[in-house]
Order: structure tokens, then sequence, then C-alpha cells
């Protein structure tokens, strides 16, 4: 069992550390709003990861080529739904400013952490890739593959501590962001170059399909 968590704590990090549009997200979004609004959409993104994971220890080598032909359309989905997120978040920003909203911090109301987590569980569920990601790892691992039922399960909560653990962190630094910049001028600016960064990287997630 011990192997199997040690796999799974790897596998999570692996698909988790590397920041694309929803971390980005993830990021501005706890910066706008607070921790337990970050925290919700944190631990949204590490049960998309936990399903995927799940999916592939019961047999995600098998549902490889189901997934193939849907992959290019679920991530434009993905892509749309982020796109959208963060025009409506940069519009959100411009019309505080000229009210003097962005002065003070959201107080949560408008995205609650429950929200959130929905949100940010919808939005990593959108891409298929993460199931490949798990089967190509459970596949590379040959006969050392989590087999039993007490390995399967090790793994996959090895995988969702690790990715909440990681998605934690990240909204950890988008707290301490919110607090730095607190000014009027300094939220607006962060509040715009995050719409920007998530629009580039879901052009560069739809651009690699």
């Amino acid at each position: 069992m011990t192997a199997a968590v040690v796999a799974g704590l790897l596998a999570g990090y692996g698909i988790a550390i590397p920041v694309g549009a929803v971390g980005a997200y993830l990021v501005a979004v706890t910066a706008r709003t607070g921790w337990r609004t970050g925290a919700g959409a944190a631990l949204g993104v590490a049960t998309a990861d936990g399903v995927y994971a799940l999916v592939a220890v019961l047999g995600g080598s098998a549902l490889v080529p189901l997934l193939t032909p849907v992959m290019t359309p679920l991530r434009w989905a993905s892509a749309v739904v982020l796109v959208v997120l963060a025009l409506r978040a940069a519009h959100g920003a411009l019309a505080a400013f000229r009210t003097g909203g962005l002065a003070s911090r959201d107080d949560g109301t408008a995205l609650t952490p429950a929200r959130a987590y929905l949100t940010f569980l919808g939005i990593t569920i959108l891409n298929p890739m993460t199931v490949i990601y798990f089967a190509a790892l459970v596949l590379a691992t040959g006969p050392s593959s989590p087999a039993t039922l007490p390995d399967r399960v090790a793994f996959v909560l090895a995988a969702v501590l690790a990715s909440a653990s990681w998605q934690l962190l990240l909204a950890l630094g988008g707290t301490l962001l919110g607090r730095t910049l607190a000014g009027t001028r300094g939220r607006l600016v962060t509040a715009l170059a995050s719409s920007t960064l998530i629009v580039v990287l879901a052009v560069r997630l739809v651009a690699r399909s």
C-alpha cells in the first residue's frame, strides 16, 4: 500500500503543479474574494482530479479510445468558459474601479465557497487529459500498478491529497496577493493582468488540441 500512496502523491502533484488557466483563475478569484472562497475552489479542482484518478485505476485505459473523439470539443468548452469568466472578472473590476468599489475586499457574497467549489469542479472536469494522464501513469507502472481495492483507494486518496495541498497553496498565494494589493489601482491592475493571463492560457489550451 505504501507504493500506491507514493505513486498517488507523485501523480497528484504531477498533474497539479503545472499552473494553467484554472490555476491562474484560482489565484485571481482568491485575491478578489478571500481565503474561504479560494479554499472551496481549490477543493473543487482536487475533487475533479480525484474523480479522474478513480476512473483511471478502474479502467482508464479502456476509456481513452472513447474520450479521444470528444477531447477537442471539451477543450474548447473549457477554454470558452474560462475566457467568459476572465472577461466577466475584468468587466467587474473596471466597473468597481469607476465607483471606487475595489478599495475594499469582496465579502464573498457574489461567489460563495460552495459555488466556487462547483464552478472549479466543473471547469476542471471538462479536461479529459487528466484521466488520460492518470491512466498512462497506472499503465506505466506495469505489474506494480495498484491492483487490489486497498491499493486503488490509497492511490486515489493520495492523488486527491497532493492535488488539494497544491491548490490550497495557490489559494494562499491569492490571499496574500489580495492583502498586499489592497489599494484601488493595485487591485484593478491585478484583476486585468490575471484576466489577460487566463485568456492567454485558455487559448494555449485549445491551440494544443
